[in-house]
């Protein structure tokens, strides 16, 4: 088994905080994956940070150094290690695990890194996604969980969401909290852009617990003006 570190740090204020950050100080031998052009596809109708073609993942994938019989070890910031991990699974490569670089105790070094590209074959699961239409039909069905901090999922005034508010009936698990109990049922993660919210599914896969990404989130649905918002 070989072992790829990939750094996924990004900041949403600052698309090239990630990359310097990475250029300034990595675990060596890390690869760099950036989440607005290798994790996510364009903005559009779709939300902030749609999902990436299976032909777009497998390329910076590939270009990762992550292929069969690789074992990726994601780090980041803002969710960008889980989205890492989720989008792996997603496509079919299970062999993956985040940690926090803050508890690295290893060297660290700077530059950028010569990284041997493999071949990434997407193999695209159906199951763990959930598109706008069917989230909406089935509001009274599933345990919807919105991965924002407190004060968006209250629909404060911010400067990130045009329209304040949550999806209706939505419970708050803050992605930089540990995740509260979630009521048995079929469970569906959310956030502002889909990337917070694989950490809510990553500690939900850590516990047991299964659950499917919303992955357009509320930049998809506050553009739909037929569709309910709730607020305190």
């Amino acid at each position: 088994m070989i072992y790829r570190f990939v750094d996924c740090r990004w900041d949403l204020a600052d698309p090239d905080a990630g990359r310097r950050a990475y250029l300034e100080a990595h675990v060596p031998g890390a690869a760099f994956l950036d989440l607005d052009h290798d994790l996510a596809s364009a903005p559009g109708p779709g939300g902030r940070h749609p999902l990436p073609s299976a032909e777009q993942f497998a390329a910076a994938a590939s270009r990762a150094g992550i292929g069969g019989g690789v074992f990726v070890v994601a780090y980041g910031s803002m969710g960008g290690a889980a989205r890492l991990w989720w989008l792996l699974r997603h496509f079919g490569h299970d062999d993956c695990a985040v940690i926090d670089l803050d508890a690295w105790r290893g060297p660290l070094r700077g530059g950028d890194e010569q990284v041997d590209a493999a071949a990434f074959v997407p193999r695209p699961r159906d199951d763990d996604t959930i598109e706008i239409e069917e989230l909406a039909a089935r509001l009274d069905e599933l345990v919807t969980v919105d991965s924002r901090l407190v004060a968006r999922w209250r629909g404060e005034p911010n400067p990130i969401d045009k329209v304040p508010g949550r999806i209706p009936g939505a419970l708050n698990a803050p992605w930089n909290e540990p995740v509260p109990d979630v009521p048995d049922g079929e469970v569906v993660a959310y956030c502002g852009s889909g990337v917070t919210a694989c950490v809510t599914l990553h500690r939900l896969a850590l516990a047991g617990r299964g659950g499917r990404l919303y992955a357009g989130s509320w930049s998809e649905w506050e553009q739909r003006p037929d569709l309910p918002v709730e607020r305190d």
